[in-house]
């Protein structure tokens, strides 16, 4: 079965590569992955916006800009845009210190155009240099915390809006201590329906239903409408049971798309003459470019078909949908990592994938908002649930330890720095762990001792820089009296100054331990030396004293 799946995805890699994003063999899958996302997108871009003190609806514009206008522009095949809870701290700091969500709206469109600059200017490629393992490690953090939040949410317990991603939550406790308390206010009717919706989500990814008639109907689908139908007859039954209030949706009422248009909030213009506006619109362009890049790549790591996507296009197609969102009283937009691995999870072959989910998003929030508040949180848990194992599937743990120690600490430590900070600080932590390791496993590589009695040879095995230096400084102090040392620099074409003047100072007092020196491809070296002789010679051109 396992070879007949590989077979299948080898088959269907090039129509999902190259054929137009309207092609009905991507569309097909692509209409029903958007169903999911833009399920799944209803109560984040609230939540978020609830987090972010902000009006409910700016979510809601902001998730509906990010999939169409960001989808449409975008190169990426798989990712998703919409407000971001990584940047719900920022946004509530800024609103607040601004004093008017209008106002903020001016930062907002001054983001967008500070991202398109930074595209032009070709920044994006900054993403190429992230270690893979801090990439893996913040996908696997996503999926533990996705788990961790909604597990509270599976059992009905709804005191943090759905959204909230942060270690420290707004009703002063924190991810662990809120999973404490939601097993102990566990509530029948949410747990029924969670479990129910599990269920069927692995039922429908069993390979015996993969590729029958009835999995062509989405499987969340089928959990949403469940969970609706269960709380129905919970109502009507066991109405101690059923759910209502925050463990349903909370959608404000909207009866038309007219009505949904009045409640967009206008850009206060006048914003732009205020510098504090300015300094706030650098800094939020600057933090959602790294989350969109982080997100990107998480997701192209993700995708089966191994496409990439360009950074510096995504920098501008995000810069386009801020100055969107922000001229339509929405919220500050990136590619997010939660509806992304939820569109790849659903087997999303193009970015119409993104643009359907914001066409669905605007369409169900217009004229279908009173279906949408019949929705339990814990139908979407279980939606979520699903889609956080995926993330941090076991086998990603057992490929990092696989890979040595180098690739495991910066792993586990992207993950545990995320879990308690955010994803920000998390990959930050994470990237200075994974840049040691680098360049720890760079410099033994570059710089190698062999010892052969009394003779020691050090040799460059590629060009050498500053990062070097220690290793090259402690493998000098290692060196024992009564020593016949070569430095052979000849493998290098470049070997820095400060390498340079590390040997220097090294022969000038080599005397003191009776250590003989020799170089060679050292030709700038300036200083001589007294070897086991008592006369003085050149540095370069002297013989090797190791014995061939």
């Amino acid at each position: 079965m396992k070879n007949q799946e590989t077979d299948l995805a080898n088959s269907s890699r090039k129509t999902a590569s190259n054929a137009s994003i309207f092609a009905w063999t991507n569309l097909q899958y692509d209409l029903r992955a958007a169903l999911l996302v833009a399920i799944i997108a209803v109560p984040l871009c609230l939540g978020i916006a609830l987090a972010s003190n902000a009006p409910l609806m700016s979510g809601i514009v902001a998730g509906i800009v990010g999939g169409i206008v960001v989808g449409a522009l975008s190169g990426s095949h798989l990712s998703v845009s919409g407000p971001a809870a990584g940047l719900t701290v920022l946004v509530l700091t800024q609103i607040d210190q601004i004093g008017s969500f209008n106002m903020f709206l001016c930062s907002v469109i001054l983001a967008g155009v500070f991202q398109i600059i930074f595209g032009l200017l070709r920044t994006g490629a900054l993403s190429f240099f992230i270690p893979s393992c801090v990439i893996h490690g913040m996908t696997a953090a996503i999926g533990l915390i996705l788990i961790l939040k909604q597990i509270p949410h599976a059992v009905g317990y709804d005191a943090v809006p759905e959204g909230n991603l942060e270690f420290l939550q707004p009703n002063t406790e924190n991810t662990f201590s809120s999973l404490n308390t939601a097993l102990g206010s566990l509530q029948p009717g949410a747990v029924a329906i969670s479990l129910i919706g599990l269920a069927v989500l692995l039922l429908w990814e069993h390979p015996r239903l993969k590729n029958t008639k009835i999995s062509k109907i989405p499987g969340s689908l089928i959990v949403v409408l469940l969970g609706v139908a269960i709380n129905a007859l919970l109502q009507r039954f066991f109405p101690a049971f059923a759910l209502s209030g925050t463990a349903l949706v909370n959608l404000p009422p909207v009866e038309s798309i007219g009505e949904f248009f009045s409640l967009f909030h206008r850009p206060d213009f006048s914003g732009f003459s205020n510098s504090f506006i300015w300094t706030s619109a650098l800094t939020l362009a600057a933090i959602a470019s790294i989350e969109s890049l982080l997100s990107i790549e998480a997701t192209d790591k993700l995708d089966p078909y191994r496409r990439v996507t360009p950074p510096n296009r995504e920098l501008i197609a995000q810069g386009a949908g801020n100055i969107c969102s922000g001229l339509l009283g929405g919220l500050p937009v990136t590619a997010v990592i939660v509806r992304s691995s939820a569109n790849v999870s659903a087997e999303a072959r193009s970015k119409m994938s993104a643009v359907l989910h914001g066409i669905y998003l605007l369409l169900a929030v217009s004229f279908a908002g009173y279906y949408l508040r019949m929705i339990p949180i814990a139908a979407l848990a279980a939606l979520l649930l699903l889609v956080g194992y995926k993330l941090c599937h076991p086998r990603l743990f057992r490929k990092a330890y696989a890979e040595g120690i180098d690739q495991l600490i910066p792993f586990c430590v992207t993950i545990g720095a995320i879990l308690v900070t955010d994803l920000l600080r998390g990959v930050l932590v994470g990237l200075a762990v994974g840049l040691f390791f680098v360049l720890r496993s760079n410099s033994h590589a570059a710089v190698t001792k062999s010892e052969y009695g009394t003779d020691v040879l050090i040799s460059f095995n590629r060009d050498v820089a500053f990062v070097h230096k220690v290793v090259l400084v402690r493998m000098l102090e290692e060196i024992p009296e009564n020593t016949r040392l070569l430095i052979d620099g000849s493998k290098a074409r470049f070997i820095d100054h400060d390498i340079r003047e590390v040997i220097e100072d090294f022969i000038k007092h080599s005397h003191f331990k009776n250590i003989s020196v020799t170089t060679e491809g050292l030709t700038s070296l300036r200083h001589t030396f007294s070897g086991t002789t008592s006369s003085k010679k050149e540095i370069d051109g002297s013989t090797h004293p190791i014995a061939a």
